[in-house]
């Protein structure tokens, strides 16, 4: 169809890719023109297929959604890039705003959901989704406490250790204890610093000078 939705897909997890592939090209009206798996790549993609709507990760493992977002967006104003993210992370929005993304969506919302907010991206609309708008809303009202507030001496002794790249099992002989203590901390982190992995919480460390 020449009047088709140009989509291009950044997302580095194989299967979330593929699932995104499958349901937009039997959506009438859609047709995926192309993938990438990292932010690089999928910055050369962006220009090189002009696509009229751009999916795009946050979490990938060389360049981060935010800082493609913002290539793009630099090179190519007119582009129209909606977000998807795991976590309705206040800070995600902020960033993704001055980078110049149109809009916000959650992983697991709708596949209804999904395709309405392509088509507002498309006819120009900026768009976040409730549940991440009512979160920066709370911000704006009143302030939050910082995520590492529940954060105990010693899981901060890990999470310095777990920002530098260390293995569990490296941070027990650091500090003396059982790999299943260290593992146990790990898990006790990422709650409270509401992080996905490591890496995600290796990065909200170095962000509030935790590590």
């Amino acid at each position: 169809m020449t009047n088709s939705i140009r989509i291009l897909l950044i997302e580095d997890q194989t299967l979330m890719r593929q699932g995104l592939k499958t349901i937009l090209d039997i959506e009438p009206g859609m047709t995926v023109v192309g993938e990438a798996d990292d932010g690089e790549p999928g910055i050369q993609k962006a220009l090189e297929l002009r696509p009229d709507v751009i999916l795009m990760d946050v979490q990938m493992p060389r360049l981060n959604g935010i800082e493609a977002t913002k290539a793009i967006c630099a090179a190519w104003p007119e582009a129209k890039v909606l977000i998807l993210t795991t976590f309705a992370r206040d800070e995600y929005v902020y960033q993704g705003v001055r980078a110049g993304a149109m809009g916000f969506l959650l992983k697991d919302a709708p596949v209804e959901d999904l395709i309405a907010t392509i088509r507002r991206i498309h006819a120009g609309e900026a768009f976040v989704q409730p549940e991440i708008a009512s979160r920066v809303l709370r911000e704006l009202i009143g302030p939050q406490r910082p995520p590492y507030e529940d954060i105990t001496e010693r899981e901060r002794e890990v999470l310095v250790l777990l920002a530098q790249g260390l293995s569990n099992r490296e941070i027990a002989e650091k500090l003396v204890v059982t790999e299943g203590t260290v593992k146990n901390h790990v898990s006790n982190i990422l709650s409270k610093l509401q992080a996905e992995n490591r890496t995600q919480a290796a990065d909200i460390a170095r962000r509030y000078g935790l590590a």
